[in-house]
């Protein structure tokens, strides 16, 4: 029998070694082609080890660091912001719905369940955005559009339901006030829920270059994204050029290479910010099969 369960666990070992590999060889590829010769991935490919090293694709784009960095503040303070405000104001959505005793309770969920299967429309939208609250070209059309979602409302709701009701009990008879309960109670047992929407609303907002081409003019307000997109538009606009003039190689232009290292800069945050996230996982999968 132990025998067994040693190829067992041998078996799974190589597995899961297997899987990680898969997972983690493809941005290694990534990272290396970054770090490559533009003429040598145009005539031999893609390869394991950058041969030579070659770093003109980050001098490509951040030949002018000011605007880079400041497109990464920026980004930064946007995404953080709009994080914690989605997760306090869904969660403070999901708790009354979350509770048997709400009034109206069904037409609240009916009302968000629309709003998920339709929308306004772009044009709407963006008179409301631009004409009405005159958020265009701000700090604030980044945060404070897309704030609520209900799909998250409802997994922050549902996460909700999952505790025990004896606890809100308790407190009430102790004379604590709904907001106490909320904030020293239900938010602090719900971690796991709230950091997962949270990594959600910071991923999404990062990753968000649509609301700067629709509402953004002024270059000083690029998102990251937007402005990494701008100068691969820049790149693609040399090579056409190049190709009807005849003049230089294609190859001298690094387009592939500086694709690859946007890709490297723009995932760079969110690896770092992921293990932060990770231990709260964990800990929601564990809640959840107590619970079960």
């Amino acid at each position: 029998m132990k025998r067994q369960n040693k190829i067992q666990q041998i078996v799974l070992i190589i597995f899961f070694s297997l899987l990680c590999l898969g997972i983690i060889f493809p941005f290694w590829l990534l990272l290396s082609a970054s770090f490559s010769n533009e003429g040598v991935i145009t005539t031999q490919g893609y390869q394991i080890w950058p041969n030579p090293f070659d770093i003109s694709a980050y001098e490509y784009v951040f030949r002018n660091p000011d605007q880079i960095l400041r497109a990464y503040g920026l980004t930064f303070v946007f995404s953080i912001s709009a994080m914690v405000l989605s997760v306090l104001l869904m969660s403070m959505i999901a708790y009354p719905l979350a509770r048997s005793n709400l009034k109206g309770k069904s037409v609240i969920n009916f009302y968000l369940y629309f709003t998920m299967l339709f929308n306004g429309g772009l044009v709407p939208t963006y008179l409301l955005v631009s004409r009405t609250l005159h958020l265009n070209d701000t700090i604030w059309v980044y945060i404070l559009l897309g704030l609520i979602n209900p799909w998250y409302v409802f997994m922050i709701r549902t996460f909700f339901k999952g505790i025990p009701g004896e606890i809100v009990e308790s407190a009430t008879i102790d004379g604590a006030s709904e907001y106490t309960i909320f904030v020293r109670m239900i938010l602090p047992l719900s971690k796991p829920v709230l950091a997962t929407i949270a990594l959600f609303v910071f991923l999404g907002k990062w990753n968000d270059w649509n609301t700067a081409l629709i509402y953004i003019t002024k270059p000083e307000l690029y998102s990251l994204q937007y402005l990494l997109q701008k100068i691969m538009e820049d790149i693609n606009i040399l090579k056409q050029n190049q190709e009807l003039g005849g003049m230089l190689s294609v190859s001298d232009i690094p387009a592939e290479t500086v694709r690859m290292a946007m890709a490297i800069i723009v995932a760079g945050p969110a690896l770092v910010v992921f293990p932060f996230f990770q231990k709260y996982f964990v800990k929601g999968l564990t809640v959840g099969s107590v619970k079960g």
